[in-house]
């Protein structure tokens, strides 16, 4: 019996494309700079903030990247004041969630998004206690796919890794959940396909919240 289930956030639990798609383009429009695509930005996210502006930059044509500090703090004053803008659980997520409580599963969510983002997102969607641990990318701490706070998640909350589960939308995901030697459950309603998922090595792949609960009950 699988003891941890630990989720990635944008793309896995949350529908989050509006409020970064939004916070980019405004710190573009700031700067002065062409907007980015819907699906440039959902192509660019998966490895934080920093990641995230740096292609949005190139995207727009800042070649040298010169201006990436002036980008991200002015991303960072966007972002903080809008990052739940039109944030949704995808269909099925609530109810997944309270029924892995039930079964005694504790829950984590570990996400390359800025910690503060994360907190305040997940506390707003989904309460304060719906989660025993929240983890965002924060100075010093490794960002995935290092799979380091993985483990050290589960090890707080009482699991080894082969009693732990790892959910994720995106290649980072699946080379983190893989480097943890944690059962790893790829999924397909995020931001990335389900060829692009196999192709990073996804061996268990699941279209809808309620096929998760099948993985990890079976």
């Amino acid at each position: 019996m699988y003891k941890v289930c630990i989720f990635d956030l944008d793309g896995t639990l949350t529908d989050t494309l509006d409020s970064l798609l939004f916070s980019v383009n405004e710190t573009l429009k700031e700067m002065q700079l062409s907007p980015i695509s819907r699906e440039e930005c959902r192509c660019f996210v998966g490895n934080g903030a920093r990641i995230l502006i740096e292609k949005a930059l190139l995207a727009a044509g800042e070649r040298t990247l010169e201006r990436l500090d002036e980008a991200m703090q002015i991303y960072g004053r966007i972002f903080d004041a809008n990052c739940t803008y039109h944030v949704v659980p995808y269909d099925g997520i609530t109810e997944m969630l309270a029924s892995l409580r039930e079964e005694g599963i504790k829950l984590a969510v570990l996400s390359n998004k800025p910690h503060r983002q994360t907190v305040h997102v997940v506390e707003e969607i989904f309460g304060n206690h719906t989660f025993a641990w929240i983890q965002g990318q924060q100075e010093g701490i490794p960002r995935k796919p290092d799979p380091t706070v993985a483990l050290q998640i589960a090890e707080r909350l009482g699991a080894k890794p082969h009693e732990s589960v790892y959910i994720g939308d995106s290649e980072v995901d699946i080379a983190t959940g893989t480097a943890a030697h944690m059962k790893t459950i790829g999924v397909t309603w995020g931001f990335r396909t389900c060829e692009v998922l196999r192709d990073a090595g996804a061996e268990v792949t699941a279209g809808s919240p309620e096929e998760i609960m099948k993985l990890i009950k079976g």
